[in-house]
């Protein structure tokens, strides 16, 4: 099969490098791909959101099937233009991306259905969003409605904090567009877990569960990022409480788009809050987390790309998927500044020792050559991710590899799989 991933980050680095294993594989390309990427594919320059240039890209190189991995794409309708061209495509519709591309559009979808998720309000006017948190206090959640690279949602301890994130989402734009709606939503307590399935759009395959680590700095502190790290599998979630996140969130949304119509064909992330009352929806992604999916691609022994192809094709059916019991863990290693202002073009030194280690993959996020050296181009830089016996090993295994690789500014949490090993 000849294979196109779109996207160039660690989670399409984490794609590539497993979809590379695969006997199935008669060549590989990666648009527009990364330093770490070119070694398992070829790399093209076509942008992500290029979707034209994508589309003439497919029918030049007669590509098979399409792996679409941001979001933007997504939302920008990539999957339809290709779809209506014949070509196979692991990747929600534009419509059936609104899950992520509007919040408003999902919690709406959530209400409608009967789907868990906190109590919301929604408003398109500053003014409104204000009054209403004057009205019921704090802590609150405010949420930009549309796409911002993972920094849109904003827990705020005090009503002072609300407003302050009122007025960066809708008066400020810090987000532009994103913020021309919000959601003001209660506060859920509990702990986060991220659950992804694999689904044709009638069948669900569910994936192992994996736990993000949002906020910049150790103990969930300072503002939230695209994730800094992330461990499969996770304690809490216990058999029963998987088959009771499928039977209360995955089943009733995918029988939700059903019957709205929408053509869902890829992978659906849910945000869960555990809660005593039980999983609570925090978000929907259309796409692999990030950096959910570089555990998760370690820790997976089956071959991923015949799960993608029965997806795409509507015949996912009982298809199953073999997990090695070890746990893997990933350290995201970032510019100094991020998630703020931060320099780019910082030489990375350490790759090849990091890379040599045993039960190691460096996953490329945020990196580019220059003269023909790798150096920063990102916030999230690299994805350090390592399997062993225990949390405890693989996260040893990890942060000894992060401790071989420099770049100037580099910052990283030390406390990745806390809750784990608590």
């Amino acid at each position: 099969m000849r294979i196109l991933v779109v996207g160039g980050g660690g989670r399409e680095h984490a794609l590539a490098w497993k979809i590379a294993q695969s006997p199935l594989l008669t060549k590989l390309y990666c648009a527009p791909g990364n330093p770490g990427i070119a070694e398992v594919a070829e790399c093209v320059p076509v942008n992500a959101d290029d979707v034209m240039g994508l589309v003439l890209f497919t029918r030049e190189k007669k590509i098979d099937l399409v792996v679409v991995g941001p979001e933007d794409p997504l939302a920008q309708g990539l999957t339809d233009e290709l779809v209506t061209r014949g070509v196979r495509v692991f990747g929600p519709s534009a419509a059936a991306a609104a899950l992520e591309s509007s919040k408003v559009f999902a919690k709406r979808l959530m209400h409608k259905h009967d789907i868990p998720t906190a109590q919301f309000r929604i408003f398109d006017q500053a003014h409104d969003a204000h009054d209403h948190v004057e009205r019921i206090g704090a802590p609150v959640v405010v949420k930009a409605d549309g796409l911002a690279k993972g920094k849109g949602v904003i827990v705020c301890s005090t009503v002072a904090e609300a407003h302050t994130a009122i007025r960066e989402i809708m008066e400020v734009r810090v987000f532009g567009k994103a913020g021309d709606r919000v959601l003001v939503e209660e506060c859920l307590r509990g702990e986060e877990v991220s659950i992804l399935a694999v689904t044709d759009g009638k069948s669900i395959l569910a994936l192992e569960p994996a736990q993000d680590h949002k906020r910049i700095f150790d103990n969930d502190e300072g503002p939230n990022t695209g994730g800094m790290g992330a461990y499969s599998p996770v304690p809490r979630v216990t058999p029963g409480l998987a088959a009771e996140i499928e039977r209360r969130v995955f089943v009733p949304t995918i029988h939700a788009l059903r019957r709205e119509g929408l053509r869902y064909q890829g992978v659906l992330y849910a945000g869960l809050m555990i809660t005593r009352n039980g999983p609570q929806v925090l978000e929907y992604n259309v796409r692999f987390g990030d950096p959910e999916t570089q555990p998760l691609m370690m820790r997976m022994k089956s071959d991923l790309l015949p799960i993608l192809a029965a997806a795409a094709e509507g015949k996912l059916g009982h298809s199953a998927i073999e997990w090695d019991p070890r746990p893997a863990i990933c350290v995201v290693m970032a510019s100094g500044g991020y998630p703020g202002d931060y320099e780019k073009k910082k030489p990375i030194e350490g790759l090849d020792r990091a890379a040599r280690l045993p039960d190691v993959a460096v996953f490329h996020a945020g990196t580019t050559l220059s003269d023909g050296k790798v150096v920063t181009s990102g916030g999230r830089v690299l994805g350090v991710t390592a399997i062993g016996r225990t949390i405890a090993e693989a996260r040893e295994k990890a942060y000894h590899a992060a401790g071989l690789i420099h770049f100037d500014g580099a910052q990283y949490r030390k406390d990745i799989g806390h809750r784990a090993l608590a």
